[in-house]
């Protein structure tokens, strides 16, 4: 038995015990206390629902780095993860947004072992540098790289239907079995079908992250890397209901 219940039996129990002077009165004691029981079996307003988008093909993950002989750069082709997010964030081009915290959590990885050096054209360079950086990210004790966001806030609203919302990100960046704090911006540009794009720049020192610098190619590197990435991703859809 609820807490409603007893309400209404003590009411209508009043209501029995006393001298009714009108039907009226009654009536009016009744109608209160169905009111009170309606009030409290009706469901709660729902909470903001989370629209979930799934990570898609088409994604990619560049890093770039310096040395004494010349740059080089890895890269990943799959990113995999996954981003939820509330209603006051933008999944439509040109959709309306206002500036500010935005509701969202997200986690997106690479498996360590989808690195592949390249040169600046795209085409393979060295199976010597790809077993380098296996070493360096500690694989198979550290298979991925991992982002999970902590915090997403929208800096600037898109122009047209056809630009992208600006976004800050923070989260944390675990690579090689070692967490750091990072923020970036990013850019998000909803496309047809319910599918978003995510694009983002970041330097990182791999030094915070217990990495020498001198163990990825033969000649001396430097600390500093920058990363890019195009993450695609494509709105989960829903389970399709039971035949009666």
């Amino acid at each position: 038995m609820n807490w409603v219940e007893p309400l209404i039996v003590k009411s209508l129990q009043r209501l029995m015990g006393q001298t009714m002077n009108t039907k009226t009165h009654v009536r009016t004691l009744l109608a209160g206390s169905i009111a009170v029981w309606l009030l409290a079996s009706s469901p709660l307003p729902a909470a903001g629902q989370m629209t979930r988008f799934d990570a898609r093909s088409g994604s990619k993950m560049r890093i770039e780095g310096t040395s004494t002989v010349h740059d080089w750069q890895s890269e990943s082709p799959l990113i995999m993860g996954f981003l939820e997010v509330g209603p006051n964030f933008p999944t439509e081009p040109g959709q309306a947004a206002t500036p500010g915290k935005v509701e969202a959590r997200a986690e997106a990885s690479i498996t360590v072992r989808s690195l592949r050096s390249i040169e600046k054209n795209g085409s393979p360079y060295s199976d010597t540098m790809d077993d380098k950086m296996y070493s360096m990210f500690k694989q198979p004790e550290y298979p991925k790289i991992v982002f999970r966001l902590d915090e997403l806030v929208l800096k600037e609203a898109a122009k047209d239907r056809a630009s992208p919302y600006v976004f800050d990100a923070k989260g944390d960046l675990a690579i090689a079995g070692v967490t750091n704090k990072i923020s970036m911006p990013i850019s998000v540009l909803p496309m047809a079908d319910k599918k978003l794009k995510i694009t983002g720049t970041t330097q990182l020192k791999m030094t915070d992250f217990k990495i020498s610098p001198a163990s990825i190619v033969f000649a001396k590197t430097g600390d500093d890397v920058k990363v890019r990435f195009e993450w695609m991703l494509g709105e989960k859809k829903a389970p399709a209901a039971a035949p009666k």
